[in-house]
């Protein structure tokens, strides 16, 4: 693989806090334009993966390239500026409780960029628009949407500034199978409205039934290997007892 053909990559990176390695000689590349999903049990170093991603720990040793910046070797007003490439889906959506859905989206437009108050209006309910939520609801509270709106709402804020890189860090977490199934939709359906930009989805997840129906490739972690770096055709099937047995539950 090229290094044109990737937006992420990681070069031999070792991650150590005291005396424990969490990434040990990682050593991949995540393809544009490609939907990846990091799998892993417990502990495998999949968040500290993630982390690296976006500049918030640097590794102990290699380099973590981004768009072709090596971010670990940037400085930190530069970083902040860098991380608008990138747009973030948490776990439980991570909503400020306080604002609505509409003041969630317009909340890095306002942070970021110089836009007028007409130009983020219409562009929070152009967003809002795109991923489901009605007019109505983008004057809720997150208290008063339901789990699967919540994430939706998520969605069009980690959009609002047009990034290069979708980051999902386990986005169907408590919810159930019908609105992740749901969520899975919207996710992909986000990637390819967006693919002809280079645009890149990366997901962090456990539920793997869902990774192989909706992802591109797979990268498969344990103690802080990757163990493989496959398309999902061929990570079905794997013969590695690890990966069988992550299959098999």
């Amino acid at each position: 693989m090229t290094n044109d053909q990737c937006s992420i990559e990681f070069k031999h990176v070792t991650k150590k806090f005291g005396a424990a390695t969490v990434l040990d000689d990682v050593n991949f590349g995540i393809k544009k334009d490609k939907i990846t999903t990091v799998l892993g049990f417990s502990g495998a170093g999949k968040t500290t993966l993630m982390k690296h991603i976006l500049g918030l720990t640097m590794p102990t040793s290699g380099d973590v390239v981004v768009l072709g910046t090596a971010i670990n070797h940037i400085g930190e007003l530069e970083l902040r500026e860098f991380r608008r490439n990138f747009g973030m889906v948490f776990q439980y959506a991570a909503l400020f409780d306080f604002l609505t859905s509409f003041e969630n989206v317009a909340f890095p437009l306002r942070e970021f960029t110089k836009m007028s108050e007409e130009q983020i209006t219409d562009k929070v309910m152009g967003l809002l628009v795109s991923v489901g939520i009605s007019k109505e609801a983008a004057y809720r509270l997150p208290s008063e949407l339901s789990g699967g709106m919540r994430k939706r709402v998520g969605l069009a804020r980690g959009l609002a500034l047009d990034p290069h890189i979708m980051l999902y860090d386990e986005p169907t977490s408590g919810l159930d199978p019908i609105t992740t199934h749901m969520v899975y939709d919207l996710m992909r359906e986000t990637h390819y409205n967006n693919v002809h930009n280079g645009f890149t989805s990366v997901i962090i997840s456990h539920d793997i039934h869902a990774t192989l129906k909706y992802s591109d490739e797979i990268v498969f972690m344990e103690n802080g290997h990757v163990v493989e770096h496959l398309d999902v055709e061929s990570f079905k099937k794997s013969e590695n007892p690890v990966i069988r047995r992550f299959l098999e539950l």
